[in-house]
């Protein structure tokens, strides 16, 4: 049954990176079912820094659903968010926030958790976190935070046996580059109206 549940997961993972790619706001509706079927599959394969993330996709979600419908702007017209470069002060912010929260879940799964791969785990799901706040912001360097988090994950998903999980996230990492210069084609158009 749960390699199943892990296979639905992954066909919706790959519904969401495609609508990811092409910049679609749908994305964020995948973005909400998805971490629903990860949080079962994570528990039970003791990645529990992964589990407590997929809390975080489904409120960033939301949060980001809005902020790409300009929700929390006050422009009259409610453009949709354009596709932007991370400003520099942003840089600072993300370097930070990943640091921070990468040595809290770190202690906290060495200290509270019987995980067997604290260090790996918390890497990327800090990781992801910074990737998930970019992608919200609509910030075209979130691909190549992707594809890190991408290449890390699919290594530790091998290490834990889920192989269909593993294959999803090599896919996202090849996707990740193809999804970079697909957004940098857009944020030309865009720039171009």
């Amino acid at each position: 049954m749960d390699m199943y549940i892990e296979i639905a997961g992954t066909i919706i993972g790959l519904i969401y990176l495609w609508l990811e790619y092409k910049a679609s706001i749908y994305m964020w509706l995948a973005g909400i079912i998805m971490p629903a079927i990860y949080l079962y599959i994570y528990y039970n394969a003791g990645l529990y820094a992964d589990f407590g993330i997929n809390v975080y996709y489904l409120v960033i979600a939301i949060y980001g659903c809005l902020r790409w419908k300009n929700f929390f702007g006050n422009n009259k017209q409610k453009k949709s968010l354009p596709i932007t470069h991370v400003p520099r002060k942003d840089w600072l912010k993300a370097v930070l926030m990943y640091a921070v929260i990468q040595v809290v879940i770190t202690w906290l799964l060495i200290n509270h958790t019987d995980s067997t791969v604290p260090i790996a785990d918390s890497f990327t799901t800090a990781l992801s976190i910074v990737g998930m706040w970019m992608l919200a912001r609509k910030y075209i360097e979130q691909w190549w935070v992707w594809c890190v988090v991408d290449v890390a994950s699919s290594a530790l998903y091998v290490y834990k046996e889920l192989y269909f999980t593993a294959i999803l996230y090599a896919l996202y990492a090849i996707i990740a580059i193809f999804g970079y210069f697909k957004w940098k084609t857009l944020m030309q158009n865009e720039l171009a109206r």
